[in-house]
């Protein structure tokens, strides 16, 4: 039996997509929340039982787990701990987790925690007698439709102003990646375990993007015309550090100023050559959400 998490968010809608297309003919067992839509799972036509409560119950997890032999953890990296040890409670033989490429953060607010979570799962299962294989996925930013808290936020901005500022005239590098070839790269890795059982896999878009070119990319798919602010790093940081002494600390936006001025772009060579990770262009990518925004707000 599969058990899956986050199958109804963004890149598990994609997953369960794939699960549909290929005709999964496995038991797939889903932990879903009161308030969730299920409308897809439930017309998914697969062999699907929903279980219903929270990740962060430890009990119900455990409960969950029952009879499992893989699990697809799309959910939440910050439980991935949690899901690993109760997978190994359950002799589940394998857990794939889904992680992020903010490992590699210079910044320590952004990467920290997510080195401490990899070295805990690694940790948890580098014994010998232990039942349960990992495989670590990494997505880089993740765009794909108006679901995203990532592109679909520019393509707002783009489309409402015409003046933007861009920190270091935008020539960070970005290689974003569209939810729909995670959704492929999970189901991909289901079907691969001799060839990615306790492997990890960055997961990133087709190739780097300057920061500035994205944008343009999404203002010629808007018809619009936008002039673009050079804001240098130091300064955007000046101002992010302000908002957050006027606001007492409830609006931080330093590392995220930090980070427009940090290349995010990463190999996916091994993907490729493990399970035939072959993501699309960004610009067919982006083409597809602003589509959707045009439908949704000019209709």
């Amino acid at each position: 039996m599969l058990l899956v998490t986050g199958i109804t968010g963004h890149s598990g809608s994609y997953f369960l997509q794939e699960l549909i297309n290929n005709n999964y003919e496995g038991q797939i067992r889903c932990v879903v929340r009161e308030t969730s839509d299920t409308t897809s799972i439930d017309n998914s036509g697969l062999n699907i039982e929903k279980v219903v409560g929270s990740i962060e119950n430890r009990e119900f997890i455990e409960k969950a787990m029952n009879e499992v032999e893989v699990v697809m953890h799309i959910y939440n990296i910050h439980h991935s701990p949690m899901i690993v040890e109760a997978s190994i409670k359950n002799n589940v033989k394998r857990a794939i987790l889904v992680h992020t490429t903010g490992i590699y953060s210079q910044f320590k607010y952004a990467s920290e925690g997510y080195r401490n979570i990899e070295k805990k799962v690694i940790e948890l299962t580098k014994n010998p007698k232990c039942p349960t294989s990992i495989t670590i996925l990494r997505p880089s930013m993740i765009y794909g439709d108006l679901c995203d808290s990532n592109m679909s936020k520019f393509i707002k901005m783009i489309d409402k102003f015409r003046v933007f500022p861009v920190i270091n005239k935008g020539e960070s590098l970005l290689q974003p990646v569209n939810a729909r070839d995670l959704g492929k790269a999970f189901y991909n890795v289901l079907m691969s375990s001799k060839d990615t059982e306790g492997k990890a896999y960055d997961l990133s878009g087709e190739k780097p993007i300057k920061m500035i070119d994205a944008f343009k990319l999404i203002n010629k798919e808007l018809n619009k015309k936008t002039t673009y602010i050079n804001v240098p790093l130091s300064l955007g940081v000046f101002f992010a550090r302000i908002i957050k002494i006027l606001t007492l600390k409830k609006i931080d936006y330093v590392e995220r100023v930090q980070r427009m001025g940090e290349d995010r772009n990463y190999s996916h060579k091994n993907a490729t050559s493990d399970f035939g990770y072959n993501p699309m262009t960004f610009n067919e990518g982006i083409k597809l959400e602003v589509r959707e925004y045009l439908k949704k707000n000019r209709s």
